[in-house]
């Protein structure tokens, strides 16, 4: 193993010196908290916007954000929320396994 492998390795045992393992610091527990809970919000807002729209009536939708286009309301409304459950599936794909 290389120094500089060494060095980082060391750094990165360092950084949880004090903190039971598994356990994120408290800046990143604060961080996160309101950051999940927009998150809910977004996928609730779209999943209540796909289910209340009415699709076959351009006039419900016409004057609302992104509007006239269905496109365009759906982009706004829904667009958020649909990017938060991809990012989620992304980043549980990508963590992997849990461990045991």
């Amino acid at each position: 193993m290389s120094t500089a492998a060494k060095s980082a390795g060391e750094a990165a045992s360092a950084s949880h010196a004090g903190r039971p393992p598994g356990r994120r610091p408290a800046w990143r527990r604060l961080v996160l908290a309101p950051a999940v809970l927009l998150a809910a919000y977004l996928v609730v807002r779209a999943l209540v916007e796909l289910a209340t729209i009415h699709y076959n009536v351009p006039a419900s939708y016409a004057k609302d954000w992104g509007g006239p286009s269905l496109a365009g309301v759906l982009a706004v409304h829904a667009g958020p929320g649909i990017a938060v459950l991809v990012a989620t599936v992304w980043w549980g794909l990508r963590r992997g396994p849990a461990r045991q």
